[in-house]
């Protein structure tokens, strides 16, 4: 299979005019004047690799949690026509059985996978977090960290999980970042911890923080906080929900220039009503109410997003970002953050062909995963 004539985002995040051949599932050629017996004719469109969500609970009705292999179905096929390639199911505080659930569950649909995106790992949100900072986590549930408790999750699922939050300011949390770090990415999140605080978790392995600004405290001159940690460390990558409601869109174009292009990641972390309409829905047990698009439980706290990965590309663009640290935030970064940039994240050869094929208003047009086509709107 030949795609023809296009403006191709290479390994480098640099655009260039090329030809790119796929054989199987991998990227097999980039240069000029490719041909083969299955051609796409691609003049106009600009080909990016495919998005990765580290970060995104549910859409379309179903969520992790529900251990519903069904509704991991679903998801798999909705999020490709957002042109998220490759995701990581997550889970919420809830009962140790319900996650041990999921968890299985997400372990039999990368056994048997569905059509559409790659599931590539999980994520589990909680329950170790600070009941103080908990957004819209269930308090009933919130725990000091337990690595005895995690070792046997990720053991029992073979391995994974890819990234676990923590608050480093909970007892048991110095033990359980140094042991679950060499096992995983560990994030820091849901947390009251200060400036010394977080900076102590980074030295101890913590490279990660999740949905930067929220749930934490944030940067002040006088006490920079986590936000004003995580900008100060060079070994910590951030992510960022870029729907424009959880982070003004000022405040977004100082973030990803303070992080540059190699430390920003771009997360949906979205419930069940994103692609479904305004409504009352659930997440981790607790009633949410989305009005406009925006997700609050009863009391008015944001819980969670409506948005995708793509939508937010868009937003940043029209924001002001730099496009290259967009594109290097939906994928190459997410894919180190979960030890995967050896097989996706970017367009090189031996890497799968999981690629997205954008028109000039950087609308989808074709969507390959693993080198198949799962979506033609040309």
């Amino acid at each position: 299979m030949i795609l023809k004539n296009a403006i191709i985002i290479d390994d480098s995040f640099n655009p260039i005019s090329a030809d790119l051949a796929i054989e199987a599932d991998k990227i097999a050629g980039i240069a000029p004047e490719l041909s083969g017996d299955e051609e796409f004719d691609l003049s106009g469109y600009t080909v990016v690799p495919g998005f990765i969500d580290v970060h995104i609970h549910a859409c379309v009705g179903s969520d992790t949690c529900d251990a519903d292999a069904e509704g991991l179905a679903k998801m798999c096929a909705h999020l490709v026509t957002k042109g998220v390639t490759s995701f990581c199911p997550t889970t919420m505080t809830v009962s140790h059985d319900e996650i041990s659930n999921a968890l299985s569950v997400v372990k039999s649909c990368m056994d048997h996978p569905p059509k559409g995106t790659s599931i590539v790992g999980v994520n589990m949100e909680g329950p170790y977090i600070s009941a103080h900072k908990k957004g819209a986590q269930s308090e009933k549930y919130v725990k000091n960290p337990d690595f005895a408790e995690f070792k046997k999750f990720y053991d029992e699922c073979g391995g994974i999980i890819k990234i676990v939050d923590i608050a480093p300011e909970c007892d048991g949390a110095d033990e359980f970042i140094e042991r679950a770090s060499s096992l995983c990415t560990v994030s820091i999140a849901h947390t009251e911890a200060d400036y010394n605080c977080a900076k102590h978790a980074f030295d101890l392995g913590v490279t990660h923080a999740t949905h930067l600004y929220n749930a934490m405290p944030g940067l002040n001159h006088r006490e920079p906080g986590v936000v004003g940690a995580v900008f100060d460390d060079e070994r910590v990558r951030a992510e960022v929900i870029c729907d424009g409601f959880h982070i003004q869109p000022a405040v977004l174009r100082v973030t990803f220039d303070m992080l540059g292009e190699n430390r920003s990641l771009i997360v949906s972390d979205s419930m069940r009503a994103a692609g479904e309409p305004d409504g009352t829905y659930t997440l981790g047990g607790q009633n949410v109410y989305v009005k406009n698009g925006q997700a609050r439980l009863e009391d008015g706290t944001i819980a969670g997003s409506t948005t995708n990965i793509h939508q937010e590309v868009k937003n940043l663009i029209g924001w002001g970002i730099p496009f290259r640290q967009i594109i290097k935030s939906a994928t190459i970064n997410p894919a180190k953050e979960i030890h995967m940039e050896d097989q996706i994240g970017s367009i090189k050869i031996g890497k799968y062909a999981d690629l997205v094929v954008l028109d000039s208003d950087w609308n989808i047009k074709m969507v390959f995963v693993h080198g198949k086509v799962e979506v033609d709107n040309r």
